[in-house]
C-alpha cells in the first residue's frame, strides 16, 4: 500500500467524517474498514421486511445539533418527530392505571432533577442506582434512563457519565433509514473494505499499520474502533500503549441495546403509529416497543442492558419467542396468527463492534477524557464514546471524527 499522511481505522460515522475533513485539509489518507460495508453501527437493510429497517442506530438524536438532520431534510428523507413519551405502560400483563402512568412520569422527572443537583464527591457511590427510590414507578423510569437509554443497568452506570450526556431532544425517526443516510454521507469517500488493521507500530517514524493486504505508513493514525474491540486487542499496538490509555478501553465497556422487530399483519392491536409501549417485568426483563412506525406492519421491540446480553446468548429464536409471547400476554392469544417475519439484532456477536455503545463504569468516567488525548502525537482516537455531550449517538460520532481530524491536520501542518 502507498504511504499517506493519515490512516483512518473504521468507516463508520466517525471514520467517514474524519476522512472528509482530512481530505478537505489537503492531506492524503487511507480509510481502512474491517467489515465488508461502510457505516459501522449505522446500517439500514431491507432484506428482513422488504422495507428499510435500521439494524443499528435509528433515531436522529439532538436534531438541532446533529449534522445529519439538515442532510436528511435536503435528501428528502421522511422524518417524524418522536417525543419518546410512554403512551402505554404495563406491569407484567396488567395495564397500569392512569395514576400509575402519571407516577412513572413524575418519577422520571424527579430522577433528572436529582441528577441535575447531585454532586459526586471522591469516594461517593457513583452508580446511578444510588439515586433511585424503591417502587414500581422509579423502576419504570429507570428502565428508560438505564437499559433503554444508556444500554446498561442502573447499577452499572456512572452518575458523572450520565450527567455529562446531553438531553437528546428533539429526536427524529427516519423512514428511509439512518444507516442509509450515513452511507449517503460517505458515498464519495474511498474505503478499503474487509481490511482489518492487525497491528499499529509507533516506535518508527510516524506510524505503520499492518493489515493482511500489506503495511501502510503514515504520519498519524485515527482509530475509530469501539473500546471493546480495542480491549479485546483486535488491534495490537507496538510498543504497548500507556497503561492510562489501555485501561480506559476497559473502563468504557460496551452497553447493549437489542432490537426485536416483529411483523404484525392485519391488525394494529388498538395502537397508533409511533406509540411507545413499555412492559415492566421482574429482574429487569423489561421490553419497550416502538409501535408501527410510519404505519408499517412492525412492532419494534427493544431490550437493553444485561438482559440484552442474555438474550443475545439465548439466540434469535428464543428472542423472537419472548417478544411474541409478551404481545400475546397483553393483546390475546389470537395475536400469534398475525405474526409474520421477525428477527433479532446481535451487535454483541459482531467481532468488530462487540456491543451497542460505550458506557463508563461507575467511578471511571474520566476514561473518555483520557482517550481524547493523543499518544505521542501519532495515535488519535475518535467515535461515539468520545463525543462529549452527544456520546452514544451517530451524530456525536461524526462530530468527534471531524474534531479529531482537524486536530490532526493542524498538528501535521506545524510538523
Amino acid at each position: 500500500m502507498d504511504d499517506v499522511d493519515v490512516v483512518i481505522i473504521g468507516a463508520g460515522s466517525a471514520g467517514l467524517a474524519a476522512a472528509k475533513t482530512i481530505r478537505a485539509a489537503g492531506l492524503s489518507f487511507k480509510l481502512l474498514e474491517a467489515m465488508g460495508r461502510v457505516g459501522g453501527r449505522a446500517w439500514t437493510s431491507d432484506q428482513h421486511f422488504g422495507v428499510p429497517f435500521d439494524i443499528g442506530c435509528a433515531w436522529l438524536h439532538a436534531a438541532d445539533r446533529n449534522p445529519y438532520f439538515p442532510e436528511a431534510e435536503a435528501a428528502g428523507w421522511t422524518l417524524h418527530h418522536h417525543d419518546m413519551n410512554v403512551d402505554h405502560l404495563y406491569y407484567r400483563q396488567r395495564k397500569a392505571s392512569e395514576v400509575e402512568e402519571a407516577e412513572m412520569k413524575a418519577a422520571d422527572a424527579r430522577l433528572f432533577e436529582l441528577l441535575a443537583a447531585h454532586q459526586v464527591e471522591e469516594g461517593d457511590d457513583d452508580r446511578l442506582s444510588a439515586l433511585l427510590a424503591k417502587g414500581h414507578a422509579p423502576r419504570a423510569a429507570a428502565t428508560f434512563a438505564g437499559p433503554m437509554d444508556f444500554g446498561a443497568d442502573e447499577d452499572e452506570i456512572s452518575i458523572r457519565d450520565f450527567q455529562a450526556a446531553a438531553d437528546l431532544d428533539p429526536n427524529y425517526f427516519s423512514k428511509e433509514g439512518f444507516g442509509a443516510l450515513v452511507t449517503h454521507f460517505g458515498a464519495d469517500v474511498p474505503v478499503e473494505l474487509s481490511t482489518p488493521v492487525r497491528k499499529i507500530l509507533w516506535d518508527v517514524p510516524g506510524v505503520a499499520c499492518v493489515t493482511d493486504r500489506g503495511t501502510i505508513r503514515a504520519r498519524a493514525v485515527i482509530v475509530t474502533a469501539s473500546p471493546a474491540v480495542l480491549a479485546f486487542e483486535e488491534i495490537e499496538f507496538s510498543p504497548a500503549l500507556p497503561d492510562t490509555h489501555f485501561g480506559a478501553f476497559f473502563d468504557l465497556p460496551m452497553g447493549m441495546l437489542t432490537k426485536l422487530p416483529v411483523e404484525i399483519r392485519g391488525t394494529r392491536l388498538g395502537l397508533q403509529p409511533f406509540d411507545d409501549l413499555l412492559i415492566e417485568r421482574l429482574a429487569r426483563h423489561d421490553i419497550y416497543f416502538l409501535c408501527f412506525p410510519f404505519d408499517l406492519d412492525l412492532m419494534v421491540g427493544f431490550v437493553g442492558g444485561d438482559f440484552a446480553w442474555e438474550m443475545s446468548a439465548a439466540g434469535e429464536a428464543a428472542g423472537i419467542d419472548f417478544v411474541v409471547d409478551r404481545l400475546c400476554n397483553i393483546f390475546g392469544a389470537d395475536t400469534r396468527k398475525h405474526v409474520a417475519r421477525a428477527m433479532m439484532t446481535n451487535w454483541g456477536g459482531e467481532r468488530f463492534v462487540r456491543g451497542a455503545y460505550a458506557a463508563a463504569r461507575p467511578g471511571r468516567s474520566e476514561a473518555r477524557a483520557t482517550l481524547m488525548q493523543p499518544v505521542a502525537e501519532k495515535i488519535f482516537f475518535a467515535g461515539e464514546h468520545l463525543a462529549g455531550p452527544l456520546i452514544q449517538t451517530c451524530g456525536g460520532a461524526r462530530l468527534s471524527g471531524e474534531s479529531v481530524a482537524r486536530q490532526v491536520a493542524a498538528l501535521l501542518a506545524i510538523g
